[in-house]
């Protein structure tokens, strides 16, 4: 086994975790990440917590979405388990990553919808979303596997502590900030955070991490923004993504390609229009797009804005926070652009408040 593989299991369970003695642990991964939760148990084992695994496959859900002929239902079997549940491992690592492409878009905005409690569960949980390197991801990232493994530990072997320290200087002046100015290429657009909280995003809930994010008010968000880097939803890209935003909700929406599915997205519930969250992506180990959200929001010299539900992290009391049965992120290069709190420039043309 790749040594690399037990320090990436070691830092989910000593880390992102925070593993204790009699936790009660649920993993989601497909076969292809054997080696790792191989390593996960070893892990488990050693901290004296008990484990379970559920099988995960895009190939599985593809089918059953295809060949469901009713109304779907909030599996309750699923959401005891995740109520039982301390801890909650969930590892990307299909063998086809486009397998949801017949899908029609209404029919995974249906089963979003009914899923929605499954993810407001896991919110109050210690979570960790991976991910292991498969030739699925690699030759999406237009990679052999070799490379693709290197640049997946790349990002994720990295020293968290010093990460946090870094991102804390941002974090603060979101805490503080009560307005948000972003220009770029076709973008102008404003919002208030004010009230909600930033989030050092250090390794502790995503692996890899490497992002500071926070809560727009759902009314008060304003302007335009194009956003350059395809929206992955399922595996489906839909590219060039421009948006037009007046009280908070979006009014006008256009896209390079599958514009219907953005459509069917936007239309999935009443705060499925509005901003859930605002993030900014300093991990330098990210250098190019690799159509795995996971990777790609962090990506450093980015910002990324998602549409649907706020994270209940970011949400201050004296704040508000979006709700929506979805959280899509849609990324934006800002190696050319310019982010400012309270006319406090915090990002311009790539470098952060700490870089300048």
């Amino acid at each position: 086994m790749d040594n690399r593989i037990k320090e990436h299991a070691g830092i989910i369970a000593d880390w992102s975790t925070e593993m204790k003695e009699d936790d009660k642990v649920v993993i989601l991964a497909h076969s292809e990440a054997e080696e790792l939760m191989i390593a996960l148990y070893e892990e488990i084992g050693k901290h004296g917590a008990h484990p379970t695994t559920l099988y995960s496959s895009n190939e599985a859900n593809r089918a059953y979405l295809k060949n469901f002929d009713g109304e779907f239902k909030t599996p309750k079997h699923t959401l005891t388990l995740f109520r039982e549940a301390d801890v909650v491992i969930s590892i990307k690592s299909d063998v086809n990553v486009k397998a949801m492409n017949d899908v029609p878009g209404e029919v995974l905005s249906e089963y979003s919808k009914v899923r929605k409690p499954l993810s407001d569960i896991l919110q109050d949980k210690r979570t960790c979303l991976t991910a292991f390197p498969t030739n699925a991801a690699a030759q999406l990232a237009d990679m052999s596997l070799a490379e693709y493994k290197d640049f997946v530990w790349n990002a994720i072997l990295r020293d968290w502590q010093d990460v946090h320290e870094k991102q804390e200087i941002l974090k603060k002046k979101m805490d503080e900030a009560e307005e948000v100015y972003i220009t770029g290429r076709e973008t102008e657009l404003t919002m208030s955070i004010k009230g909600n909280i930033g989030v050092n995003s250090d390794g502790k809930h995503n692996l890899p991490s490497g992002e500071v994010y926070t809560a727009p008010i759902p009314d008060r968000v304003d302007g335009h923004i194009l956003f350059d880097k395809p929206l992955i939803y399922m595996g489906r890209e839909i590219e060039d993504v421009k948006l037009k935003f007046e009280e908070g909700k979006v009014v006008k929406h256009s896209a390079g390609s599958n514009e219907e599915l953005l459509t069917n997205i936007l239309n999935t519930d009443e705060g499925s229009r509005k901003l859930g969250e605002l993030g900014i992506g300093t991990n330098r180990g990210i250098k190019i797009f690799t159509r795995n959200m996971l990777f790609d929001e962090k990506m450093g010299d980015t910002i990324h804005l998602a549409l649907g539900k706020a994270i209940k992290r970011s949400v201050g009391e004296d704040g508000e926070g979006n709700d929506s049965a979805i959280h899509m992120d849609i990324i934006k290069d800002m190696s050319k652009g310019r982010v400012e709190m309270d006319d406090e420039t915090v990002l311009e043309n790539g470098k952060f408040i700490w870089e300048m």
